[in-house]
């Protein structure tokens, strides 16, 4: 047995005694039914699916599916993360029509689109089933859901209850038509911000169908020094991700948010791919640039600068990109 440290031991020991299933960095023997990793060592164990990096369609609004392909491909991209909502690339109910047009087009272009965004929050609400029926079809296994408020007027833990219920109501759709939906821990008064309460909602639900789409950004401003941490518990729901960055600015006295180029802000992104690597996280990546980018940061339908100039700035972050996943052998 490898000899280990008394916090590690400690760390396990807890984990272990609340459920949460054991990384890569700890000491037990994690269940391949729900964490899948990078076998480095040879033992059978399956490993994740490799990162595939796609563009957040809403940076490409202003053009149409053929157009949005070709600067996509143009760029490096390996997909597009295909907006399929209100005021999206694809319109919740022309999905059946559209969707695959737009797939086509991509796939046209050498790409794929691995992931679709989407506002869906209830398994019964209008056009859910139609817009997981329609990517199921299309080979997509991977979609975002809407983000989901706190009702003010219910307590912390009750609201609980009912998140997991919804969550476990889409779950079962998810399951229908082999598709796994993800919820983004989005910085804010918004549910699953904190990220635990997004585990709590999750840990008794089938990860194969139902997740977290991980967002280092927002996990990063709402707990700098814990994230490393709480991402932990949430490996197993992890089939997708997204990624940008930021810096905390002062303007007129009040401190904000600043979205900034990836390597510019203060997400520590070596010590994150390095949990990436560790923690086996692969799947579906969405580049989002949400810096100020001529209306494309947006989702405008008009840009107020030049398609070079627009396509320097995401060639620039994918470069980035590109150079650390490179770097972690991801």
């Amino acid at each position: 047995m490898k000899t280990i440290s008394r916090k590690k031991f400690i760390t396990t020991a807890a984990l272990a005694a609340v459920g949460v299933p054991l990384g890569l960095n700890t000491l037990g023997k994690t269940s391949s039914d729900h964490l899948a990793f990078n076998d480095q060592n040879n033992t059978g164990t399956p490993a994740a699916e490799k990162i595939r990096v796609s563009i957040f369609s809403k940076h490409l609004h202003w053009l149409n599916y053929t157009d949005m392909a070709a600067l996509a491909a143009e760029m490096g991209f390996d997909g597009v993360d295909l907006t399929v909502r209100p005021d999206g690339h694809v319109l919740p109910e022309n999905v059946t029509a559209d969707l695959p047009k737009a797939v086509a087009a991509v796939e046209k272009a050498g790409l794929k689109v691995y992931s679709i965004v989407t506002n869906i929050k209830q398994a019964d609400e209008k056009y859910a089933a139609d817009i997981l029926k329609a990517a199921s079809a299309l080979g997509i296994k991977y979609y975002r859901t809407a983000w989901f408020n706190y009702d003010k007027a219910l307590s912390v833990p009750v609201n609980l209850q009912v998140i997991s219920k919804q969550l476990a109501g889409l779950a079962a759709l998810n399951k229908q038509y082999h598709m796994h939906g993800a919820y983004q821990n989005h910085s804010g008064d918004l549910f699953g911000a904190s990220v635990w309460d997004l585990w709590l909602a999750l840990k008794d639900l089938d990860p194969a169908s139902i997740g977290c789409q991980y967002d280092i950004r927002h996990a990063t401003t709402e707990g700098a020094d814990t994230w490393a941490t709480s991402i932990q518990p949430l490996v197993p729901f992890i089939k997708t991700t997204n990624i940008k960055d930021f810096y905390w600015e002062k303007k007129d006295g009040k401190w904000q948010v600043k979205s900034v180029p990836l390597g510019e802000g203060m997400v520590d992104f070596k010590n994150y791919f390095e949990v990436v690597k560790q923690q086996g996280i692969g799947g579906p990546m969405s580049l989002h640039c949400e810096y100020e980018l001529g209306g494309a940061q947006d989702g405008a339908k008009q840009l107020t600068i030049s398609k070079q100039q627009f396509t320097t700035a995401v060639q620039k972050d994918l470069s980035t990109l590109r150079g650390w996943l490179k770097d972690h052998a991801l």
